[in-house]
């Protein structure tokens, strides 16, 4: 009788640490799905923020991620193109584009003591045979539009001359561009517009002193939406 009474104790034993379970289990599965939720929260931002794939008329030559030139900062959304003109006559994109990246090489200001440095690159150059270049993905800002950095893709387009007047190369070049970019993010001609819409800084010169070609290129924009 004892035995059997044993019996059922430990019987009884049995059916408790079946009814409980493994005291290890649920910790196990609760870490599992922690894990697994920290992976969608870092994979999710690169998914959602992949930016558009540039045409192959594009040459891709990234800028490194540094404080002066690409600082690496997610645009939150695009609502602009601006047209800038580099300034600079008589240089190419490829020289404009070395210059973005020789920007990474200045010391940071000391703490306290005012910055001097220069802070600029676009997205896009367009060279003087028509020719475009790619520094910054279409998800980053640029340095090149001030309080609008966050929230427009910028170009910077070479010239001849202290005009600033665009070789027809550049003129076209720039054209489609800007249609693809309009595509790309569902924007209307209004939406594009020069530096100095926004800062008043007489770039890109020559259509801040001829309004009215910055009228005909929207104009000519318009057409290729047709």
């Amino acid at each position: 009788m004892a035995q059997q009474r044993g019996g059922k104790r430990l019987a009884s034993r049995e059916k408790q640490q079946v009814r409980r379970g493994n005291p290890f289990i649920l910790p196990a599965i609760l870490g599992v799905i922690v894990l697994v939720l920290l992976g969608i929260k870092l994979a999710l931002p690169q998914f959602l923020s992949s930016a558009p794939t540039p045409p192959d008329w594009v040459t891709q030559e990234l800028l490194e991620i540094n404080p002066f030139s690409r600082p690496g900062t997610k645009l939150e959304e695009v609502t602009g193109i601006i047209v800038h003109y580099v300034g600079n006559p008589g240089t190419t994109a490829e020289q404009n584009r070395s210059f973005f990246a020789g920007l990474a090489q200045q010391e940071p200001a000391a703490e306290g003591e005012p910055d001097s440095n220069t802070y600029a690159s676009s997205h896009f150059l367009i060279g003087l045979d028509g020719e475009i270049i790619q520094c910054i993905p279409l998800d980053e800002w640029s340095y090149c539009t001030s309080q609008r950095n966050k929230d427009t893709i910028s170009i910077e387009c070479c010239h001849p001359d202290e005009e600033g007047a665009f070789t027809e190369a550049t003129y076209q070049s720039l054209l489609k561009l800007v249609h693809w970019l309009q595509e790309e993010f569902h924007l209307s001609t209004d939406q594009v517009i020069r530096h100095y819409d926004v800062t008043g800084k007489e770039c890109p010169r020559y259509y801040v002193e001829h309004p009215e070609q910055w009228e005909q290129f929207k104009a000519d924009l318009d057409q290729m939406q047709d």
